[in-house]
């Protein structure tokens, strides 16, 4: 018998199906709890917080608990984890913003899941170091510069799908500082200047319009949401989406991702729009192998899966997608952002703009 406690999406996934995409992620999973893209791969910061995100909410916390520990022990001095990780050597050891401060989403989604103040105490050091390191990148305008060399120098370059993913990082330590009574008012102003960037100047941003991530990721971090949000998603749709398919990667070429479909489905699910999402989970079960891991990509002129991968995180977005939409764990609200700090409007930004002009976060 299956689990009731494990998400299901009647005539979509049922809970059999949500469990077996959890064990083929915890087959890949290495030794050192690490779990790469798929066996072999590199490992990456961003990435397997995510697959360990979706263990929890599939019930294999003892696999998800062993990944946070990978967090904890290979976490550098600064603050810090490269990255790409392969059988535990540095094949990049860039720090990238944005996979450095996912592990925030991933720790207070698990303890909100299990209840764990003993975990959540663990990995309290571990998320503040992350997040001081964030914002040391962070401009006076509110962006956050992507990267960091191995020179020490920040990247020039702010990216905005990488902002609005750390925006939902900054929530998610934000509420764990509270839990943990270590209020972080730094934290709240530069949260708030981050979503004032956000949603007012996008010239803060390198173009990478041609991406779907650049599309949804606002809406999906949390920054904007409500009708801002909706006319947000329903401007570009036809551009990304495929019908019966699933979502485009980018905007002129023909291969759908189901990690981004995914992502668009918890997108849909934080603005109201729960059916509509539903429909895409549906539509991207194509990518789904019979032993319930998930190819990365269909390119539909060819009718091929490209590339010949099946990929830990694109499982892990479907896993946490059907979680969103059925509403099982206690997490299954992170991303609609039900009960996460705002921040602090920003004062005396002396951009003459309106803050809130292009929504308000929910």
């Amino acid at each position: 018998m299956p689990r009731t406690d494990v998400p299901e999406v009647p005539g979509v996934l049922a809970a059999a199906d949500v469990a077996a995409t959890a064990r083929s992620i915890a087959a890949v999973q290495e030794s050192s709890g690490a779990v790469p893209w798929f066996p072999g791969g590199h490992t990456d910061p961003w990435d397997h917080v995510e697959s360990a995100m979706a263990l929890t909410a599939a019930g294999l916390r003892e696999e998800a608990a062993a990944a946070y520990d990978w967090c904890r022990r290979t976490q550098r001095s600064d603050g810090s984890w490269p990255a790409k990780v392969v059988d535990g050597g540095v094949e990049d050891p860039t720090t990238d913003t944005n996979f450095c401060a996912y592990v925030a989403v991933g720790v207070w989604h698990h303890l909100t899941c299990t209840g764990d103040d003993e975990f959540a105490r663990r990995m309290w050091p571990v998320v503040r170091a992350a997040i001081d390191l964030v914002l040391d990148a962070q401009t006076e305008r509110g962006e956050v510069a992507w990267a960091r060399g191995g020179d020490g120098t920040w990247a020039s370059e702010a990216l905005l799908s990488g902002c609005a993913s750390i925006h939902q990082s900054l929530r998610c330590a934000l509420a764990l500082a509270d839990h943990v009574e270590r209020p972080q008012p730094d934290w709240e102003v530069a949260l708030g200047r981050l979503g004032h960037a956000l949603r007012a100047h996008p010239e803060a941003f390198a173009d990478k319009s041609r991406y779907s991530m650049d599309w949804y990721y606002p809406v999906l971090g949390g920054a904007v949401r409500g009708p801002a949000g909706l006319d947000r998603i329903h401007r570009r749709w036809p551009e990304f989406v495929v019908d019966g398919l699933g979502a485009r990667c980018v905007d002129d070429r023909p291969w759908v991702t189901g990690a981004e479909t995914c992502e668009l489905v918890l997108s849909l699910d934080a603005v109201g729009e729960a059916v509509l999402g539903r429909e895409l989970l549906a539509a991207m079960q194509h990518l789904r192998d019979p032993g319930g891991s998930y190819w990365t990509g269909y390119v539909f002129t060819d009718g091929k899966r490209w590339p010949e991968e099946r990929t830990t995180w694109t499982g892990a977005a479907v896993i946490l997608a059907a979680d969103a939409l059925a509403r099982t764990t206690p997490a299954s609200a992170i991303f609609r952002g039900d009960g996460l700090p705002l921040g602090l409007a920003p004062v005396g930004t002396g951009c003459g703009c309106d803050t809130y002009v292009t929504g308000v976060p929910g």
